[in-house]
């Protein structure tokens, strides 16, 4: 291969590698802007997020686009190919990631009253931790770190075990107050979409680590969601 067609390979992966650090970032604020259009009930930043959602979707079309000229012109092998064809999953992944953080910011315009504290207390560190996954396995893919990657990987659990909280404290809440049950109940639902953003970036994180060994990870993902055996019981503070 002379050194011409390298150069332009090298460029066609790196404008691939710019295309995901944009698109990841502009995820990142939809996330957070989502969950402050939420706890605030700010329609108009939920307007914003939600007309926002369109560049992301147009974002994963582009590197779809990318991704398939640079195969078909330039027959990648090996590593390389494995760079595109994870461009394309993680693309697929923030692209999900955007949708979510848009129904987050949905549920800005269904709830009427102010949310108790208690509440935003739990959502926003929830969205906290999803935005601090979200950023390390974006650095893991731009710096090839398969261990930080892993440790994104690793730590998914800690959305759930607050998801699990969560889901709790709105159930006790509508039974104590059978008022905030339309409120709590789109909580859930926006709470449900934090913990699926933290399962995407869980998503990228394989993907890093296929990209860094060429095999996928053989440990069973680990995953504290137990809500579908949570039974609608009032908590017993005993």
């Amino acid at each position: 291969m002379s050194n011409h067609i390298m150069k332009a390979y090298d460029d066609d992966l790196a404008a691939l590698q710019t295309m995901l650090s944009t698109m990841g970032g502009l995820a990142e604020e939809q996330l957070s802007r989502g969950l402050e259009a939420l706890t605030r009930r700010d329609t108009k930043l939920a307007d914003q997020v939600i007309l926002a959602d369109d560049k992301i979707d147009e974002m994963e079309r582009n590197v779809e686009e990318k991704a398939i000229l640079t195969i078909a012109r330039r027959q990648p092998m090996a590593k390389d190919l494995r760079h595109i064809m994870v461009a394309i999953r993680i693309a697929a992944d923030l692209e999900r990631i955007g949708d979510l953080a848009k129904n987050v910011a949905k549920r800005a315009h269904a709830i009427n009253d102010p949310i108790p504290r208690r509440l935003t207390t739990g959502l926003q560190r929830m969205g906290q931790l999803a935005q601090a996954q979200l950023k390390r396995v974006l650095d893991s893919f731009a710096a090839s770190d398969s261990e930080q990657a892993l440790d994104v990987w690793r730590h998914d659990e800690d959305i759930d075990a607050l998801y699990n909280s969560i889901f709790r404290e709105l159930l006790t809440y509508m039974m104590e107050d059978p008022r905030q049950i339309g409120a709590c109940t789109h909580l859930l639902f926006a709470t449900k979409n934090i913990e699926r953003i933290g399962d995407h970036a869980t998503n990228i994180a394989e993907n890093v680590y296929f990209l860094v060994h060429g095999t996928m990870l053989k440990d069973a993902r680990p995953k504290k969601d137990d809500t579908a055996t949570t039974p609608f019981a009032p908590l017993n503070d005993d």
